[in-house]
């Protein structure tokens, strides 16, 4: 009776049963190398290369795994092109309106739309479509300076107090506390009630003021979550600074939270600078402002409602925008919903 031999080694296959130990030693090193050579080959021609790759098969990070659920996502690009449509009126208003938003008619005053003003005219014979569309230069400007300004204080404070802990993050704790105990809009009517100037500094610094706690105490959950990783201690171990730590290892891996709640953030203060300004202790007249034009056309909402209509809805727009926007990206950067 024959004795079995071990098949050749080009019939072996990526995909099929692999060969005993002893027909791998009766067929030599040689045939190993052939078998890995194959399969290496075979995970190379698929597409995308290997199990998570990209191109060159190279692994694709969380950044481009992110970035392209977001390319397909349509809440992200219908978001995003509302918001690239009202950021480029906020800079250049005069390509869709040529108009002066502080010049007014009063013999105009509450009439509805005519030919050059399509949303009419408000209680000071103002053209209401003019007002909207300079409007929101100031509202998207303090959204975003104060967004700017609450990620970077709060990242700062909250990632040191994450990442040295004792006296420091307990001080934080603590200090946080103090400023989540005071209510936004009675803080608002205090602080900006004695400021006489009209222009948006003073409302931006009132927001990155009460706004850090927050994105603080965000910070220092993800520095804590990720310094406890084995990476930052293998860094740790082979004699890294705090510094390098901080900067090449922990930031990366603790920003996207940040991030996702900055965004959603940027379209409630947006929502706020028009509260406040509804109650007077935002930005003041001549300042154009959506907020400032709703409690101007409130008093008059029975004769000219459109006057109140139009700014408040380019208000839930833009808000609903960064909202949804933000939506997209937290899906995008949590692993966890993949």
């Amino acid at each position: 009776m024959p004795e079995p031999h071990a098949p050749e080694p080009s019939s072996w296959s990526a995909g099929g049963r692999a060969p005993e130990d002893g027909a791998i030693a009766a067929t030599g090193m040689g045939g190993a190398m052939d078998l890995a050579t194959s399969e290496g080959a075979a995970l190379e021609n698929q597409p995308g290369g290997p199990v998570g790759g990209g191109p060159a098969g190279k692994p694709r990070s969380l950044w481009s795994d992110a970035w392209r659920d977001l390319r397909r996502n349509p809440i992200f690009i219908i978001s995003g092109l509302v918001i690239l449509f009202l950021v480029i009126i906020s800079i250049w208003p005069q390509l869709i309106a040529s108009g002066n938003p502080l010049s007014c008619d009063l013999a105009k005053r509450q009439q509805g739309s005519e030919p050059g003003h399509p949303f009419g005219f408000d209680g000071q014979g103002c053209d209401v479509y003019t007002r909207t569309v300079y409007g929101a230069r100031n509202s998207i400007t303090v959204g975003v300076c104060a967004t700017v300004g609450v990620a970077i204080l709060g990242s700062v404070l909250g990632g040191l107090a994450g990442f040295f802990g004792g006296f420091w993050d307990s001080l934080l704790s603590r200090v946080t506390d103090i400023f989540f105990a005071i209510p936004v809009v009675l803080g608002g009517l205090v602080l900006l009630s004695v400021v006489s100037s009209n222009t948006v500094w003073p409302v931006i610094g009132f927001m990155v003021l009460l706004g850090w706690p927050q994105i603080s105490r965000i910070a220092r959950g993800s520095v804590i979550t990720a310094k406890q990783n084995d990476y930052v201690q293998a860094a740790r171990a082979l004699g890294a600074s705090n510094s390098r730590m901080l900067l090449r290892h922990i930031t990366p891996n603790a920003v996207a939270p940040v991030i996702v709640v900055a965004t959603i953030a940027l379209g409630t203060y947006i929502a706020l600078e028009a509260t406040l300004s509804y109650l007077g202790v935002g930005l003041k007249p001549p300042a154009v402002s959506w907020g400032i034009d709703i409690s101007a056309a409130s008093a008059n909402i029975r004769n000219a409602p459109h006057a109140l209509l139009w700014p408040a809805g380019a208000l839930a727009l833009t808000v609903l925008a960064f909202i949804m926007l933000g939506d997209a990206v937290r899906d995008a950067l949590d692993p966890k919903l993949r």
